[in-house]
């Protein structure tokens, strides 16, 4: 059985591995970084090590400095999400902790993964 709280790693995962192939976000000496502000999850049925995992990635609200972000979590192969959840990240400058505008590079590629208003990309 797969802790609840893994799920939030899992989502944290691929919000983040989007930011540093994607947008280029330097996560670790970048002058900006995101901070967690808000969470969510859905449980819809359970999963178990060592079952192998997939992510979907899509961004539903794209903000000046803020955005929210949702993801499923599927077993591999399958069409129907083991569990969905959200988040959202706001975007401030790493010295002085003061939230920024999302910068363009990374918000061309963010709009490349939002959805409308349907759900829908």
């Amino acid at each position: 059985h797969v802790n609840n709280v893994t799920y939030y790693s899992y989502f944290d995962s691929a919000a983040n591995r989007f930011l540093i192939e994607e947008c280029g976000l330097d996560i670790h000496s970048g002058d900006i970084i995101g901070f967690v502000v808000s969470s969510g999850c859905e449980y819809y049925t359970p999963v178990a090590y060592p079952q192998q995992l997939e992510a979907g990635l899509a961004i539903e609200k794209l903000g000046n400095s803020s955005v929210r972000y949702n993801i499923g979590i599927f077993k591999a192969g399958e069409d129907y999400a083991a569990a969905s959840g959200h988040f959202t990240h706001v975007f401030v400058t790493r010295a002085q902790q003061k939230s920024v505008r999302i910068p363009d590079v990374m918000r061309a590629a963010m709009a490349n993964i939002q959805c409308n208003d349907s759900g829908e990309r």
